[in-house]
């Protein structure tokens, strides 16, 4: 039972949020805001998929403890697109608001992102291994857990200034997937059903690209 209903869950989450990416890219009609949205919900699907695809197949197989390999890659590539994919939603908020200059704002972005992406590289992390280290789990998300709060503020106080009620609710969308996240990053591996919270998680990035396609529905008529 857990096998399909996970299997047919990340089956329309990555649907979903490709589909969804690619309509706005060819939907934003020249709107550079809602084709770069576009692009960050098609590199979110995309590096799940790296993930979540062989995790339904060896949940509808022989088990994950026969598909280490594929699997530890897989997150392995994912960790590395989540990462570009915050980059690109910091630079939707540089769109949205028209923002310009704040040249060490993007350069605090980057260096979290490339400190994140140069750990995740780190073959201490033993991707590859049934017994990945929790030091190197935590070590790799502390800078991602920084640029994660660092969008947060900053959606939340733009979208507070400017009004902006189609963008509003941004900020808690990012709240709610790293409230999900963390607990799994510290305790999944003692406690394997606080892995469910990774369904909550998916939803809450579900609804962040909702946001984006609602707001280009409206705004690129």
């Amino acid at each position: 039972m857990q096998a399909i209903m996970e299997t047919l869950f990340d089956a329309v989450y990555l649907i979903s949020v490709i589909t969804i990416g690619i309509l706005m890219i060819r939907g934003s009609r020249g709107n550079a805001q809602f084709r770069l949205f576009g692009f960050m919900a098609v590199v979110l699907g995309a590096g799940d998929a790296f993930h979540l695809i062989p995790r339904a197949y060896a949940l509808c197989t022989t088990g994950l403890e026969h598909y280490t390999v594929p699997l530890g890659l897989g997150k392995w590539i994912a960790s590395v697109t989540m990462t570009i994919f915050y980059v690109l939603l910091y630079y939707v908020w540089r769109q949205r608001y028209q923002v310009r200059g704040q040249g060490g704002l993007t350069a605090m972005v980057y260096l979290l992102a490339g400190l994140r992406i140069f750990l995740c590289m780190m073959p201490q992390n033993q991707w590859l291994s049934a017994d990945a280290p929790l030091s190197w789990g935590i070590w790799r998300n502390i800078p991602f857990a920084l640029l994660g709060l660092l969008v947060i503020v900053l959606f939340y106080r733009s979208a507070k200034e400017h009004n902006d009620r189609a963008f509003r609710w941004m900020w808690l969308t990012i709240v709610l997937s790293f409230g999900f996240y963390i607990p799994v990053v510290l305790w999944a591996d003692t406690i394997p059903l606080i892995g469910m919270l990774m369904i909550p998680k998916t939803c809450a990035y579900v609804w962040t690209v909702l946001i984006g396609y609602t707001a280009m529905k409206r705004e690129c008529k």
